[in-house]
């Protein structure tokens, strides 16, 4: 009889492959034999296996070039100190300036003292292969040539959701705050050029208008961008696959409810998690009484462009005692809270997840670093390709 065919023989490891529980195992069984890691590293079968086995959480960067793994007894701790020791987050190697857009990771909006610079000095660098991509300078004809800029901000977005979509393409969202309105440019990296997206006027925030730092960070969730400004009952959306904006109502006289809460205080404006057909919120709320204890609701609505939909209480989540929390970013079905010791004058600082589908709190590291964070989800590096 004669033997099977070697692509024949690849399949049926594939489909053992696709059936072990982690990636920490997958990265074992890589170093097994030359034939297994060619198998393991095809991105096409790593495509496969991302979508059983989401990529886990592996830390967090920082804005000043700091990256902070999670830690025992966290499973992926090990995963999590293998990328520590093979990547740069300080792009010491490979920075083109001082003005950079850090790959799979999101930096918070900026103010507006040198315009020029972030029209011009952009780039999209990997920490794990240390290269970078320079961005073409955004046009000047797109922008507002007739007002100063007020904040401007830089995200990072994967290309698409496609199956078969070629890893490397990504996309850069850039926003302008102005006086009058907030305008976004798009950067494709398939097409290598800038484009604009019809861009809302600040009226649609109501008779409060625009005030300084009204719209706050963005939190992107398939595809979408969302803004929740402090003063209005309104959501800002950018579709990123459509390059349409849009407004949505979010839980009308809500969070009036929430902040009027007799010796609470609403710290956090509520953050978009998002479900299929539902916009899912989480907001922070503080005891100003002798406990101070903090508080997570989670509310949901249904999501229906701009119509109105009643609010739906899921769940209130008591945090430890003893801290003080803020809510630091969201993705991937999970909410990332930073707590400080309360009345320390050396205090820990701890990151911590929150499971949106089971409610469950647990920290993840202690951070040495006060300051903006971006989560990091991925792979062991031994599995991780060049995405530039």
């Amino acid at each position: 009889m004669a033997p099977p065919a070697p692509h024949i023989i690849d399949e049926i490891l594939e489909d053992i492959f696709l059936r072990l529980p982690t990636p920490a195992a997958l990265a074992r069984v890589s170093t097994a034999s030359p034939s297994f890691r060619r198998i393991i590293t095809e991105r096409s079968f790593l495509r496969r296996f991302r979508k059983l086995h989401p990529p886990p959480l592996l830390g967090f960067a920082t804005n000043n070039g700091v990256f902070e793994p999670v830690q025992d007894p966290d499973p992926s701790a090990p995963l999590a100190r293998a990328l520590a020791d093979a990547a740069d987050f300080t792009y010491s190697s490979s920075s083109p300036g001082p003005e950079m857009i850090r790959l799979l990771l999101g930096l918070p909006a900026i103010s507006a003292m040198a315009a020029d610079a972030v029209f011009t000095n952009l780039a999209v660098c990997d920490p794990l292969s240390r290269k970078y991509v320079l961005l073409p300078p955004i046009p000047k004809d797109m922008t507002v040539q007739t007002e100063p800029l007020v904040e401007y901000g830089r995200f990072l977005a994967s290309a698409g959701e496609d199956e078969d979509e070629d890893e490397t393409l990504f996309k850069v969202i850039c926003t302008a705050h102005y006086k009058s309105k907030l305008v976004v440019f798009v950067f494709t990296s398939s097409s290598g050029q800038w484009c604009k997206v019809a861009s809302p006027s600040w009226s649609f925030l109501g008779p409060i208008g625009f005030r300084w730092n009204s719209l706050g960070h963005p939190y992107y969730l398939r595809g979408c961008f969302y803004w929740m400004p402090l003063s209005t009952d309104k959501l800002l959306v950018l579709d990123t696959c459509r390059m349409e904006s849009s407004t949505v109502n979010n839980l009308p006289g809500y969070r009036e409810q929430l902040m009027n809460q007799p010796g609470r205080v609403m710290y956090t404006p509520s953050i978009v998690i998002g479900t299929e057909g539902a916009l899912e919120m989480i907001t922070l709320v503080g005891d100003l009484g002798a406990s101070g204890l903090f508080y997570l609701y989670h509310t949901s609505q249904e999501n229906k462009g701009e119509s109105c939909n009643q609010c739906q209480l899921k769940n209130v989540i008591a945090l430890p005692s003893g801290w003080t929390y803020n809510i630091v970013g969201a993705t991937e079905g999970l909410m990332f809270i930073r707590g400080m010791e309360a009345r320390s004058r050396d205090p820990d600082i701890n990151l911590y997840s929150l499971d949106v589908k089971t409610s469950e709190v647990k920290k993840v590291c202690r951070a040495t670093f006060y300051g903006h964070y971006c989560s990091y989800f991925g792979f062991p590096p031994s599995l991780s390709k060049p995405s530039l």
